[in-house]
Parts: C-alpha cells; structure tokens; sequence
C-alpha cells in the first residue's frame, strides 16, 4: 500500500513522544509499504522555526516531504491567550485563532493533500492537536486513519476538536485508557478502531554496572529520561525528592539522575545528578542500573519511557494523575503510583526497605513487554 503520515514534526533527534511513535511505525511498515511522511520544516515545537530544509529528503527508507511553516509561534502570547480562552466563554472563531497562534502554520502542506490525496491509499495522521491534523482530516475522512495520542488534558475540551474526531474512518490508539477517554469524550463507538501501542525491540541486557562506573554513580538511583521541564511534572518530582531526602537521612546516598534535553533550571544539589543528553544504548544502560524509573508526567497517552524501562527489567514509579500510567501498573505489576507527597514517600520507604521488590517488579515487567 501507498500511505501518507501527517505528523507535525519528523526526524531521528526529534523526540516527543508522538513524533517517535510516528517515525518507528513509519520506519517498521517502510519494510513492505510505500510511506511518505508530510511534515513541516521545524525541528523545535515552541517556536516552530524553519530549521531543516523544505522539499523531499529519505530517511531509512522513508521519503519525507517538508513544507514551510507560515510563521513562527509567540509563545508567551499563545500562553496568555490559551488561559483566557480555557476560563472564559468563547466563540468558534476564538478556538481557530488559538489554533492558528499554536501552530505550526502549514498551508502548504494542506494544498498538497488537496492535490495529492488520490495518490494514496489511506492518510494517516498523528496527534490530534495541531493545524495539520485539523485541516487535513477535512481532505480525504474517508480514507483517514487518526492516531491521536489523547490525553486528558484543556485542549481536548475545545469544541474544534469535535470536527476532529468525528471526521476519520478509523482510529488507531495507544493503550485502552487512551481509547476509553476518546470514547467516554467523543462516543466514537461507530468507528472502526484497534488499540496498537508499539512494538518494543527486546536487546541483550544492557551493561548497568559500565555505565554506573562510566558516571561514578556508587549508590541507588532514581531515573528520570525525557524532557525535563515543568510542564512534565519535573518540578514536582525535584520538589518531592528534596523533601524525601530531608525528612529521610537514612535514604543515604539515594540519588536523582536525570537524562535529557534540559528545558528548566535544575538545583545545585549533589544528590541531582543531570547527565545531559544520552544515546539510545545509553539510556537503556542507565535504566537498567536505576532502582527505578520515574514518569512524573499526567499527560501520557502510551509513555514509551515506561515501555524501555519494563523491557530492561526496571520497574517504574508513575505518577496517579496519569491513567495510562496506572494501568501500565496494574497490567504489568511492576510498577507503583503516587497521588501526592505522602504516597511517593511511601514508595520510596518500600522500594528501599525491601531489596529484592524493584529485581521482582522488573522480572514482571519483562514478561509484560513481552507479552
């Protein structure tokens, strides 16, 4: 088959969860089918500036056709439009000018599908946020697959998104509680529609006790990998384990370490550790080494984070707020949540109390992926 994937941004050192998702299921399904990824020239989803190059490039046998963006995002003032128009009552056009201020602003790329839609035998669009999806699912619904990576989160609640979902033939979800929300929401019941996921490259073990030398980690640590900003609940996170470590002496040498792209300041403290930006075997080597891994973050609609961590055997400490997450926990039984200050302490007094939970729950989470 010929497809057509709609996603807002695409590349290999992209890494927002539903632009990974895109390029792995794009890259897997290259192996037997004709994929064309319609994207923008952006590499950074705050600004949206035109950083690669417009026009066809390929990609580990993928061809991908960059279009310009209109305009780059001021994003102080969709910040401050966005809170006026979550809290006030507002019109049609109100919700079209915030989609229009959030961007990315891709006209060529619609005007393409407009022409080009015949050549293809179905278009499959990511993430139902941004102008691209809204716009696009107008061309062709018949023949629209929406992979929407929903959450519960203000902007599902603008009535735009109404239009989005009930335009596509089919939807493509992440986990059941993604699809539960999208029903519970939208009552697309008459859809055709397959819970999917994504599917996890099962590797050797990774060599924990290297990468604990190579970063002079001696003691037990925490992990967080992803972005590290507020908005992913990493302030909280940092918040909650100054406080834990105060209250708690004997925690010892515990320490925080995270990974990733850096988008808000971080302590000076010798128990936070930031170790930058890591490889893939790297990462996977960090996981494997933690006591486990945190995902702090409410908005998840898969959390491949939490995947990587169950394949190499750590077990994962999620956040309550996070549907997804929690029934990752109780599916697998290699994981723990927490709701609040006292619930991640006492998290922490378990997993440290008892030595061989974190080996146990990870074993489980093994079988989980695997499975």
């Amino acid at each position: 088959m010929k497809l057509a994937f709609i996603v807002q941004r695409y590349g290999r050192e992209i890494l927002g969860g539903a632009e990974t998702l895109a390029r792995q299921i794009a890259e897997r399904l290259a192996r037997r089918h004709d994929i064309e990824v319609l994207t923008t020239t952006a590499r950074d989803y705050v600004t949206w500036r035109n950083d690669y190059p417009d026009g066809e490039e390929k990609l580990r046998g993928v061809r991908i056709r960059r279009f310009p963006v209109l305009k780059e995002r001021n994003l102080e003032e969709f910040n401050r439009y966005s809170d006026w128009i979550y809290k006030n009552e507002h019109t049609h056009e109100d919700e079209l000018r915030w989609l229009d201020k959030q961007g990315p602003v891709v006209p060529g790329l619609i005007d393409y599908l407009r022409r080009e839609q015949g050549r293809y035998d179905l278009l499959v669009f990511f993430t139902y946020l941004y102008y691209p999806t809204y716009f696009g699912l107008k061309v062709a619904p018949e023949k629209s697959v929406l992979v929407p990576t929903a959450h519960d989160e203000p902007p599902l609640a603008l009535e735009i998104y109404k239009d989005v979902f009930g335009l596509p033939s089919s939807f493509i979800f992440n986990t059941e509680a993604e699809e539960l929300l999208v029903l519970e929401r939208f009552g697309a019941y008459k859809k055709m529609r397959e819970t999917i996921g994504i599917g996890m490259d099962l590797l050797d073990q990774p060599d924990a006790a290297a990468f604990r030398r190579r970063h002079k980690l001696s003691g037990r640590y925490l992990l967080y990998a992803g972005r590290i900003d507020s908005g992913k609940g990493c302030e909280e996170l940092i918040r909650y384990f100054r406080f834990y470590k105060e209250e708690r002496p004997r925690a010892g040498n515990l320490q925080l370490v995270l990974i990733g792209k850096q988008s808000m300041k971080l302590p000076d403290a010798r128990d936070i550790r930031y170790l930058g930006f890591l490889d893939e075997d790297e990462k996977l080597a960090a996981m494997a080494g933690s006591m486990a891994v945190v995902v702090p973050s409410r908005l998840e609609s898969l959390s491949i984070v939490a995947l990587e961590a169950f394949s190499v055997g750590s077990p994962v400490i999620a956040h309550a707020g996070s549907r997804v997450l929690v029934d990752h926990c109780h599916k697998s039984n290699a994981g723990l949540y927490y709701a609040d200050y006292e619930e991640f302490e006492q998290v922490l007094d378990l997993m440290l109390s008892d030595k061989n939970l974190a080996r146990g729950m990870g074993r489980l989470g093994q079988r989980y992926i695997k499975e």
